[in-house]
């Protein structure tokens, strides 16, 4: 009988004081991306594509800032609902949904990933919070 393995699903959140319309374009504009998807200041995302819609990819590059190392982050759009609901599927199958919802002022985004089996939990949770708290800040400041 054949064993189906479930994904454990984290979630991280954040309330960005910013309308929905302005948190929306620095979530999905690549000029935004390359300025804040970092995990930390030694990080950063040099070049970033995106093609917003069902069945159009996405591509983020991440690198140490001393080049000694870097990956290409990056999925396909299952769906797309402007300024509320995002999923993809990364390219090692994993499912992403981050869901937007507007208070006033203050949009809170909600994302929630499959976690991989190579890092701990608390360490994706850590390093998936760290990115959105990174874009927080950004977003604020803009």
């Amino acid at each position: 009988m054949e064993h189906t393995h479930k994904a454990v699903v984290l979630t991280v959140e954040a309330n960005i004081n910013a309308p929905v319309s302005h948190v929306w374009d620095c979530w999905t504009n690549p000029a935004h991306i390359t300025k804040w998807c970092a995990a930390s200041d030694d990080w950063h995302a040099p070049t970033a594509t995106n093609d917003l819609r069902a069945g159009g990819s996405f591509t983020t590059r991440m690198e140490a800032k001393d080049g000694s190392m870097g990956f290409d982050f990056g999925g396909v759009y299952d769906e797309v609902i402007t300024h509320q609901f995002i999923s993809y599927t990364m390219s090692d199958g994993r499912k992403v949904n981050i869901q937007f919802t507007e208070d006033g002022d203050i949009t809170k985004v909600v994302e929630d990933f499959e976690a991989e089996t190579e890092n701990s939990l608390e360490m994706q949770q850590g390093g998936w919070q760290a990115i959105l708290n990174n874009f927080k800040q950004y977003t604020e400041r803009k």
